[in-house]
């Protein structure tokens, strides 16, 4: 399926050289923000506790915010999901206390603030089952606020948690590679995944220096481009290979014009739709999927980017030819069938 067909090749190689400068100055710039300001890593990593409260009414964040400053937490991440009532905390971990302490300690002190006291309450699920819920109820026994959900995750675990978010970035890596060199060439492997970590440091880069919340969502959004921006690369190799055996007067440049010009009706189709999604994700997903939308939507911008202008140059500079991808046909003996 095409929109469009360019009958006429655009030369992107002429111009590979100030792509390449650019995507270089773009990843020093990004491997220097995450050396020097870090990722700033959630709770899932760091250990502590996940709050999730509902209130009656619209929830004032900076009360809140100002609520657990005043019990020392600095700077507390207070957002809201799904409705304005609706509200989650983000509590690292204190030295001295548990992360079940910790919460009953934040949830009396926000109880405080709105003139009522913890309670136990029992609810009806939609399922018929009974539960006990934490609640702050007024004098009159109007709940103002309940306790929906906590979770506590502690430093061991954490640690635990990055060091397996590592080793499956190292594994996807290394099968990509294991797999771009056994379906094409060892030049097509690794100019892919050059340009696939391209991808993923940038993105990186993005969240050190805006310090935006890296949770496992957002590295489960990274795993996705690598594998997202792989398939891009593969499409681009398939039709340069392909180009290679049908038209075998152009030149190594002509023959990669030729296939990203092809190509770029696909391209646009495919990421356009995606695109589409993953924005639908980041304006109507609310807080618990905006980063990981925000993630995606950096990948796919610069997925794009690099399949054309880092992938195929780089594998141009390492000199890939005809005879990398088609095997020359040996010449027939000319004593095979002969009668003696």
């Amino acid at each position: 399926m095409e929109f469009f067909k360019i009958k006429r090749d655009i030369p992107f190689m002429r111009h590979a050289l100030i792509f390449n400068v650019i995507s270089a100055l773009t990843f020093v710039a990004a491997v220097f923000f995450l050396a020097t300001r870090g990722l700033h890593f959630s709770v899932e990593f760091t250990g502590g506790s996940t709050m999730e409260l509902r209130y009656s009414h619209a929830a004032d964040q900076e009360k809140i915010r100002h609520s657990l400053e005043k019990l020392g937490y600095e700077q507390p991440e207070v957002t809201s999901f799904g409705t304005a009532s609706d509200v989650m905390l983000r509590l690292p971990v204190r030295k001295g206390t548990t992360g079940v302490a910790a919460s009953s300690t934040v949830f009396e002190a926000l109880c405080t603030t709105e003139n009522g006291m913890p309670k136990q309450v029992q609810q009806t699920t939609d399922k018929g089952e009974n539960v006990t819920r934490t609640s702050c109820v007024n004098a009159a026994g109007t709940e103002l606020v309940t306790l929906q959900r906590v979770d506590s995750v502690g430093a061991q675990v954490g640690d635990e948690l990055a060091q397996n978010g590592l080793n499956a970035l190292v594994m996807v890596v290394i099968g990509v590679m294991i797999y771009l060199a056994v379906r094409f060439e060892w030049k097509f492997a690794v100019a892919a995944i050059i340009a696939n970590l391209h991808d993923v440091v940038i993105i990186l880069g993005f969240f050190a220096f805006f310090q935006w919340e890296f949770s496992l969502t957002v590295l489960a959004a990274v795993l996705a481009v690598l594998g997202y921006s792989v398939n891009e690369s593969v499409v681009i190799f398939d039709r340069i290979r392909e180009t290679f055996r049908k038209e075998r007067k152009l030149a190594v440049t002509e023959v990669i014009d030729h296939a990203i010009t092809s190509t770029i009706s696909r391209t646009i189709i495919t990421h356009g739709c995606t695109e589409m999604m993953v924005l639908s994700m980041l304006f109507f997903g609310g807080q618990t999927l905006h980063y990981f939308a925000v993630a995606l939507t950096i990948g796919i911008l610069f997925g794009i980017y690099s399949s054309v202008f880092v992938a195929a140059a780089i594998a141009m500079w390492l000199g890939v030819k005809r005879e990398d991808l088609i095997k020359p046909i040996k010449a027939k003996d000319e004593t095979d069938g002969a009668v003696v």
